[in-house]
């Protein structure tokens, strides 16, 4: 089986650099496409609360198998669970469902821009459990600059990681860089573009883009293997999804060549600055006012 290769995080926990993303599986469909993903080879399960969808991500890493240490478990706290007491709950639903002690990856999964001191109060939780040795490492998701610096003003660990939209039509570099500055690792949700939410759609899809097809052709991989490449190569973590085996598996199959300079230029070349998913400053509990139930 192929060994994946690791980033170690900023707090030298290291971290799968191939993961497996189950947003948008319904919570029926989860358990079957975490099982063949986990016997595939993948070691690294992102969930989130407000995906609806832990339980089936717990029961998936029972029944492989595996031990505890060897399957990488990441999750996330949602908006309508910010504030310091409600957050540490949060954690608690969230290993209930999940079944298990501590989580490998705990992260918020959207600033509050309007509220911003529910935010901060969130974070100061994920410390606490942090300190308490209840998650290896925190972190955030869908964080701009300008919230990283509102963040680290009033926080006292640097996030692990920022998950952020990325793929080659949105590649957020003032983000990546500002990121990379401060040593928090990026990584990619919607990876090659196909979770999106776009409001016009004139750019086609990055799967029949033809800069990728011809870079695919010349590498003997599929459209969808090479812009994974593209991200590990420039340091991304990655979390590619499908209920598809067949495509789990052709998405794990990415560590046996290298693209070359010219061709992550010119992949980095497709940008065109439009954002697929929501824009971060326009999150709001009002909008996005999704409760999570108990565990």
């Amino acid at each position: 089986m192929t060994s994946i290769p690791t980033f170690t995080l900023n707090n030298a926990v290291d971290m799968p650099a191939l993961g497996f993303g189950v947003y948008q599986t319904p919570p029926e469909e989860t358990r079957a496409a975490v099982e063949t993903a986990l016997e595939t080879g993948y070691r690294h399960i992102d969930t989130a609360a407000v995906y609806g969808n832990e339980r089936g991500v717990g029961e998936a890493i029972r029944r492989s198998g595996l031990p505890r240490d060897d399957v990488f478990i990441e999750t996330k706290v949602w908006i309508t669970d910010y504030g310091y007491d409600t957050t540490l709950h949060a954690f608690e639903k969230a290993v209930g469902k999940l079944g298990v002690d501590t989580i490998d990856l705990l992260i918020l999964h959207q600033a509050l821009p309007g509220e911003f001191d529910r935010t901060i109060a969130a974070y100061k939780a994920l410390e606490r459990l942090y300190t308490d040795g209840k998650v290896r490492a925190i972190g955030v998701s869908n964080f701009m600059p300008n919230h990283l610096d509102q963040l680290l003003a009033e926080t006292e660990v640097v996030p692990a990681v920022n998950q952020i939209e990325v793929h080659p039509y949105f590649r957020q570099s003032d983000v990546l860089d500002i990121d990379g500055q401060l040593g928090i690792l990026n990584q990619a949700w919607s990876p090659i573009g196909g979770i999106t939410f776009y409001r016009d759609g004139s750019h086609g899809s990055t799967l029949q883009d033809p800069v990728i097809g011809e870079i695919a052709t010349a590498q003997g991989k599929s459209p969808a293997q090479v812009m994974l490449r593209w991200h590990l190569q420039q340091g991304r973590q990655v979390i590619p999804k499908s209920v598809t085996p067949s495509r789990i598996a052709e998405n794990f199959d990415v560590f046996d060549f290298e693209l070359t300079d010219e061709q992550l230029a010119a992949i980095d070349a497709l940008d065109t600055g439009t954002r697929g998913g929501p824009e971060p400053e326009d999150i709001t509990r009002d909008k996005y006012g999704i409760e999570i139930p108990e565990a």
